[in-house]
């Protein structure tokens, strides 16, 4: 089964979407907005909106989380 998240631009198409979960072809499930884990997205996409890492900020993070891994591995 694929998941996919749609914006409906035009009320018609709302309606063929209901239309198909009547026919039990589709299943609509509303997203909250109260999630929390959608919270915490959005406050940190805000953040690096502000203030984006450098290239290298990200590599040398990609660095220290591999080299964590390998040691982990190695044990």
């Amino acid at each position: 089964m694929a998941s996919l998240q749609v914006d409906i631009l035009n009320p018609k198409a709302g309606k063929l979407l209901k239309d198909l979960a009547d026919l039990n072809l589709i299943s609509i499930r509303e997203i909250k907005s109260n999630d929390s884990f959608l919270k915490i997205i959005k406050r940190i996409r805000t953040k690096a909106k502000n203030n984006p890492p450098s290239l290298d900020e990200i590599s040398k993070e990609v660095e220290l989380v591999r080299a964590k891994r390998y040691a982990k591995a190695k044990r």
